[in-house]
């Protein structure tokens, strides 16, 4: 038995949760339709050339759950899973993970993206085990904050070995399954480091290294 560790966004779905996120808020009215926008598209590029600024992204990320109710976010939750996340899960990701749980291996989801956010879709996808940017709350309400490490980049190693203080669990046999460049300070750290439709920059480190790279689109 090992962990196998899966990145979420372009990786066990095809699109970037929190990118759609932002664009379902646009579409309920819920931010600001202009300068929202404007924010969603620039930390989008940003994240993809491995330049996001994650404290500005999360003081504007987080701003929509601290500005609203927990049932009106929790309604809106329900919306965007079956607009905007059930039609982008893919089947040859739930074959993957259906084949690590049939060797016994323990499945762990580590994203960069907030738990209000994946922890329903971790829940769909069948995995016990999520580690993502955790929003502060306080007397029930986000509070706007972030709490503890942010998971993205080195944090994601940071929050995993905080995790596994917890878990009866080792990295020994572990593996790792993710798109994108900004995830190769973690991929170095794993036995079995899978690139899963790689961005330019990853296919080109895993073919130098000779790691694995696979699809999971269909």
């Amino acid at each position: 038995m090992s962990l196998a560790i899966f990145d979420l966004d372009n990786t066990l779905i095809s699109i970037d949760s929190d990118h759609a996120w932002g664009e379902f808020l646009l579409e309920q009215g819920a931010v600001d339709p202009v300068a929202y926008r404007e924010a969603n598209e620039r930390f989008m590029a940003d994240y993809k050339a491995g330049t996001l600024d994650m404290a500005a992204f999360l003081e504007v990320a987080l701003k929509p759950l601290a500005d609203n109710t927990p049932e009106q976010l929790a309604a809106w939750h329900q919306q965007f899973m079956a607009s905007k996340i059930e039609p982008h899960i893919l089947s040859k990701a739930e074959e993957l993970l259906a084949r690590h749980r049939t060797r016994g291996d323990t499945l762990l989801i580590v994203t960069a993206t907030n738990h209000f956010i994946t922890a329903p879709i971790a829940e769909r996808l069948g995995v016990d085990y999520l580690i993502a940017v955790n929003p502060e709350m306080e007397n029930g309400r986000y509070t706007g904050r972030v709490s503890g490490t942010p998971s993205y980049r080195e944090g994601k190693i940071t929050r995993l070995h905080e995790w596994l203080e917890d878990k009866d669990f080792t990295l020994d046999g572990a593996w790792f399954y993710s798109d994108s460049h900004n995830d190769l300070p973690l991929l170095e750290e794993i036995d079995h480091p899978v690139a899963v439709d790689p961005d330019d920059t990853l296919r080109q480190v895993a073919e130098q290294r000779q790691w694995r790279i696979m699809s999971l689109r269909d």
